[in-house]
């Protein structure tokens, strides 16, 4: 059992001259055998949470519990915790078996014949077996970071930590051990918090994602429903590729009003408006913008700037009034640089966030747009 709960968690950086809140006041449930992703901009407390949990960074206040019992104040190698991190951190003078079996050496009784045979099952899981005696100049980028989970792996542990172990690998291995990892993480069912910058990674790996800015907890849920019901503007731009476009809008007598355009909105879209008159934002999806053959009443004319064929998918930048936007179209549709493109927003498929506080007031459903219940259990 690896549940983990953090409460109320701060941490504090401080000298003579100033102070750096890199963790403010987060609160999150972690449950047993979950994949929880903590992502974000650089700066925003994922990596810094990482190791307070870890126990490599004391916290300033707040708790961390694990399996009921507080480990605030444990050494690290009292926490039955693991650590992957994104630079390896593998003794370059020992061997790659040696690397994975240290740990056991260090920490626990077992015998020497005992922690060999370890070794050699964790090894064959990660399909390392033939490098057990290469040491770490000698392998790849890719078989060093296997080496380096075998050696977290190997002390079956009650929760993983894993702090951005891909960013230095290939775009194509990088894909390959993403998979890897789920499949492997399925298969042991061992908690595991994974710090990462890509959103990307974020959506395709979690259970769950945490988001963070700033220090503080954005947004706790599944990929999807960040995707599809985002808390907050910065949630709804940090999560999707391309990110979401937004629109300084004016709402008015039921119509959104830009440079660029005026949508006209149902009666239904405007009692969830109501009280909300005057400056909003308006945010849409490239891949939700429509394109409509003929210029008809409530089409948006988009003058294209650039187009850059990806091959599936194309992603084309207009220029709407003096804002630009992308669009995402099927890779068969070709489209030339300079000509217009009628456009047409979904009132169905848009967003909507206080112009001030950045907060939402309108997102689509995540069980409507994908036609599945979320909140289902098998």
């Amino acid at each position: 059992m690896g549940k983990l709960d953090i409460r109320n968690l701060r941490k504090e950086f401080a000298d003579e001259n100033q102070s750096i809140i890199a963790v403010d006041d987060l609160n999150i449930d972690i449950e047993d055998g979950e994949f929880l992703i903590f992502v974000g901009p650089s700066g925003c407390g994922k990596s810094t949470t990482l190791r307070c949990i870890a126990g490599l960074e004391s916290v300033t206040s707040g708790e961390i519990f694990l399996n009921g019992d507080s480990i605030t104040n444990q050494p690290p190698t009292e926490r039955d915790i693991a650590m992957v991190f994104q630079n390896y951190a593998l003794y370059p003078h020992m061997s790659a078996r040696k690397n994975i079996g240290f740990g056991l050496k260090m920490s626990t009784e077992m015998s020497k014949d005992e922690i060999a045979q370890r070794v050699e099952q964790v090894a064959e899981m990660m399909g390392i077996s033939d490098l057990l005696d290469k040491k770490p100049g000698e392998l790849s980028g890719g078989q060093q970071q296997r080496v380096a989970l075998g050696r977290a792996i190997v002390r079956e542990p009650e929760v993983f930590l894993m702090d951005e172990p891909l960013s230095n690998l290939d775009a194509k291995l990088r894909t390959t051990m993403r998979t890897e990892l789920q499949n492997l993480q399925q298969d042991l069912g061992i908690t595991t918090i994974y710090v990462t910058h890509d959103q990307t990674e974020a959506m395709t790996m979690g259970d769950r994602i945490a988001i963070l800015d700033g220090g503080e907890l954005q947004q706790l849920g599944t990929p999807l429903e960040c995707y599809y019901e985002p808390n907050n503007r910065f949630v709804a731009g940090f999560i999707g590729s391309p990110s979401m476009n937004f629109f300084d809008v004016e709402y008015t007598n039921g119509t959104l009003v830009h440079d660029g355009f005026q949508q006209e909105l149902s009666q239904e879209t405007r009692e969830e408006l109501a009280g909300y008159e005057g400056p909003l934002t308006l945010g849409i999806r490239p891949e939700s913008l429509e394109i409509v053959v003929d210029s008809e009443p409530g089409s948006i004319a988009a003058s294209v700037s650039v187009t850059e064929p990806m091959g599936e998918i194309t992603y084309v930048y207009v220029d709407i009034g003096n804002k630009r936007c992308t669009v995402t179209l099927d890779g068969e549709q070709v489209v030339e640089t300079g000509t217009t493109l009628n456009l047409v927003i979904p009132e169905e498929k848009m967003h909507l966030f206080d112009a001030e506080t950045g907060e939402t007031i309108k997102s689509r459903n995540v069980s409507t747009a994908t036609n599945v219940d979320i909140n289902a259990r098998a």
